[in-house]
This record gives structure tokens, C-alpha cells and sequence, in this order.
């Protein structure tokens, strides 16, 4: 199949999206698909081919939060299809996917990557009510199907009314080298000396209130040993570096919690024993699998789709309020049983997730919605 995947950007300042977005298009034309994916970014476009997989970056215009692109739109058009995939909702990219597959009379795919959860439907609910009517109108009624990456992410796509099919195909996740397992450490040790005298707790995502990165800071003065540090790696966001920094020392937490800019440093998955991520929502949680590939043990919230890990003994998925209590439980594990915990992640992710198996998921439903009317 000829596909067309379009993603905001690829930049690693969005987070999981761009990373994602780029294996499962590698995936797929591993696959021996014919794979474009589309993508905007402030700076200079750019344009790389790699087999089957051809990559297509545009210039984003005025206003960059809402990703314009008119050049990317322009090629979208004149780019041969049989599905188009848009990954994110909110922003005119969506727009420009659900033009081109309405004219080419080809399904419409629709990722909402974590978007439509009742706390980001919610989230700013005045901006998301402008942009499905004006910013991408008619987009989400017009989807042939969508892509869920959870089963949780699925229910949450219908409890808000949408009746078109929905396919859950997970992220993938794969093992690091020992290569790259071994200059990460050397990089965090260097980089923050404590890591390597304590125990370190792991929080790696954006600095987003959705993660509820104030609260996690409050329980850890609250709770955690001192023989234990919290090393904060994130993107900026809601909150900077800088700020966060602040925020602990005026809580007294000098040297409990270290706040690094993640931009352009390695994950630092490889000096942590236990991986911390007490989100609103997630709809997959890439870093949580990415910890467990490393053989991470994670302590996570149940508003992520991560419930198996409590039955699995790699770790812990609890409702927020049980958080004080479970915290310090998992910091009091000996190091032998929280590697133990982390070996089980290790082998449970690597065998259940991987891009083959979710492109190929994928590919099944996209020839499923082909045999289905074509978009509004």
C-alpha cells in the first residue's frame, strides 16, 4: 500500500509523538509498504529518502502552535495514496490529511495520541471546541477509523460518541545496546555525580501538569529516604528546568531532587532502579515501556494502561491517592528485588511490544477500512 503518515513534527521537544510516529513509518515500510511521512518544523525543510520510507519536512508557519503548513499540504496532494494517518488532533495538519483523503476517496485514519482522554477533552476545552470547528472542521466525523494505542484509549474514543471502528495497536519499544546502555551511565554520572552514591528514582517525560510533576516533587520531600535521590529529566513545558529547580529549593529539597533539560542528552534509563510517572492520562506512555525495556522497574498511576504490571510483579500501576503509601514501599525493596521486578518488565515488553507487530496491525485495518465507503 501507498501510505501517507502525517505527524505535527518530529522534533523531540514533542515528546513521544515524534518519536513514535517515525519507527512505526519505519516499521511499515520494512514491511514493504511505500511510506511517506509528512512533517512541519520552524527551520529549514528537508527531505530524505531511505528505501521505502521517504521523509518529508515542511516549513510551519504563522501561528506555529497550530502547525500550518501549506507546502506540506501542497505535497500531500500531489502524493499518490491509499490511506492517509494523521497522528494528533487539534492542529491543521488534520485539516490538510482529511482534504486529501476525501479528494483521493481513500480512508482517513485518525491517531489522537492521548488527546482524547476526559482530562485533555477538558484540558483548555475552549481552545479544543475552536479548533474541531474552525481549525480542522468536520476531520473527526469524517475518520473511516481511528488508532488507539491502549484498549483504554479505545473506550475513551467511544465514550465520546465517535462509532467508527477503532484499531488498538500499541507503541513499540526495543531493547538498548550495551553500547548505548553503557555511555548513558557514563553520561548521568557525569552529568549528576549523586546518581551514582544513591539510589535513583527516574521521572522522564515533558514537564507537563498532566504528570503531575509539582505533586510528585511535594510526595517525594514527603516520603521518600534520604538515601534515595529523584532525577527529573524532561522536556520544557508547562514548566521549565529552571523553575522546577526553584520550586525545590524553596521546598527545601536541595539535593533530594535533581532537574535536568532533556533536549539532546541520552535517556537516562540506565542509572535509575525504579522509574516514577504519576500522570493524569496517558494513552500509551512511551517512556514507561522504554523504562521496562531497560529493565526499569515503574511505578505508575492507573490512568495510564499499565494495570497488567501489578499481576506481572514488574511493578506497580495504583490509583493516585494510594501513591503516599506505595511510594516508600517500592523505595524499601532491597536493589536484588527491584532488579528482579525490572528483569520481568524487561521480558514482558520486549516480547509483547514491538513496531513489526503493531505496524502490522495497522496494515490488517487499513485494508479493512479500504473495502469501507470513502471519506466524507
Amino acid at each position: 500500500m501507498r501510505l501517507s503518515q502525517i505527524v505535527p513534527s518530529l522534533e523531540e521537544i514533542y515528546g513521544g509523538p515524534s518519536k513514535s510516529v517515525y519507527a512505526l513509518s519505519r516499521a511499515f515500510a520494512g514491511l514493504g509498504h511505500d511510506v511517506t511521512l509528512f512533517a512541519t518544523d520552524p527551520r529549514t525543510p528537508s527531505a530524505q529518502d531511505d528505501g521505502r520510507l521517504h521523509v518529508r519536512i515542511f516549513r510551519r508557519g504563522w501561528p506555529g502552535g497550530l502547525c500550518p503548513s501549506p507546502a506540506l499540504a501542497a505535497d500531500l496532494r500531489a502524493t499518490p495514496c491509499d490511506v492517509v494517518h494523521n497522528h494528533s488532533i487539534w492542529l491543521r495538519t488534520l485539516h490538510y490529511a482529511h482534504l486529501r483523503a476525501k479528494k483521493a476517496r481513500v480512508p482517513l485514519v485518525i491517531s489522537p495520541r492521548g488527546m482524547m482522554s476526559q482530562w485533555a477533552w477538558n484540558h483548555r476545552r475552549w481552545r479544543k471546541q475552536l479548533s474541531r470547528h474552525f481549525i480542522h472542521p468536520g476531520a473527526l466525523e469524517a475518520a473511516a477509523g481511528w488508532h488507539a494505542t491502549s484498549e483504554e484509549e479505545a473506550a475513551e474514543i467511544r465514550a465520546l460518541g465517535f462509532k467508527q471502528p477503532v484499531c488498538v495497536a500499541p507503541n513499540g519499544v526495543a531493547a538498548p545496546s550495551p553500547a548505548e546502555h553503557a555511555a548513558a551511565q557514563m553520561y548521568w554520572r557525569e552529568a549528576c555525580p549523586d546518581v551514582a552514591r544513591r539510589h535513583t528514582a527516574l521521572f522522564y517525560s515533558r514537564f507537563h501538569r498532566k504528570k503531575r510533576v509539582l505533586e510528585l516533587i511535594d510526595l517525594w520531600l514527603e516520603r521518600a529516604p534520604d538515601d534515595w535521590v529523584l532525577l527529573m529529566v524532561g522536556l520544557p513545558d508547562d514548566y521549565t528546568p529552571a523553575q522546577l529547580e526553584t520550586y525545590v529549593m524553596r521546598s527545601s529539597g536541595s539535593g533530594r531532587v535533581h532537574v535536568f533539560d532533556g533536549g539532546n542528552r541520552p535517556p537516562p534509563f540506565a542509572v535509575a532502579s525504579l522509574f516514577l510517572l504519576p500522570s493524569h492520562n496517558e494513552n500509551f506512555g512511551l517512556s514507561i515501556a522504554e523504562s521496562m525495556a531497560h529493565g526499569v522497574p515503574v511505578l505508575v498511576t492507573d490512568t495510564t494502561p499499565w494495570s497488567a504490571l501489578n499481576s506481572k510483579h514488574a511493578g506497580w500501576c495504583v490509583p493516585w491517592e494510594d501513591f503516599p503509601t506505595v511510594l516508600p514501599a517500592a523505595l524499601a525493596e532491597t536493589p536484588a528485588q527491584l532488579a528482579a521486578r525490572g528483569a520481568l518488565a524487561r521480558d514482558w515488553v520486549l516480547a509483547d511490544f514491538s513496531w513489526d507487530q503493531s505496524a502490522g496491525v495497522l496494515a490488517q485495518f487499513y485494508q479493512q477500512l479500504r473495502g469501507a465507503p470513502a471519506t466524507k
